[in-house]
């Protein structure tokens, strides 16, 4: 069995994980169990399933994320950070943070103006329906 047991540190300042360990300490503060349970009841699937589903989805979401970008597009964001982080300075900071805006932006665009798909799914709509076909008859004999 797993204690679900709330966790509140101590960890040092300088500790490499102390984000992560701040939001351990702040989440360990709620009861998963009470919703747990009401979606257990509602959904008739039993809570150590629903444990399982979600620690498993949490925990699979840096690969699916990895996934759904693409490791040219992670490489190029990291890359980003580690030549500002190289320089050391406040410049480089600010700069890297402008070409990761200009990324996402990038990334995000068809996300924001669908419109810039109308084109190509109105021509694959028509190719649709209009088939071409070779070497097959047209009906006459």
């Amino acid at each position: 069995m797993i204690d679900l047991a709330p966790w509140e540190g101590p960890w040092p300042d300088d500790d490499k994980d102390a984000n992560f360990k701040n939001d351990v300490a702040l989440y360990s503060k709620l009861d998963p169990l009470t919703t747990l349970e009401n979606l257990s009841t509602s959904t008739g699937i039993p809570v150590g399933s629903l444990c399982r589903y979600i620690l498993a989805k949490w925990t699979s979401a840096g690969a699916e994320a990895l996934m759904a970008l693409g490791a040219t597009a992670v490489t190029r964001m990291t890359d980003v950070i580690a030549e500002a982080e190289s320089v050391g300075t406040d410049e480089a900071r600010v700069k890297a943070y402008h070409d990761l805006a200009r990324q996402l932006g990038w990334m995000s665009y068809p996300l924001e103006h669908p419109e810039v798909y109308d084109s190509q799914h109105e021509t694959d709509v028509a190719a649709s329906a209009n088939p071409t076909t070779t070497g097959e008859s047209d009906g006459s004999k």
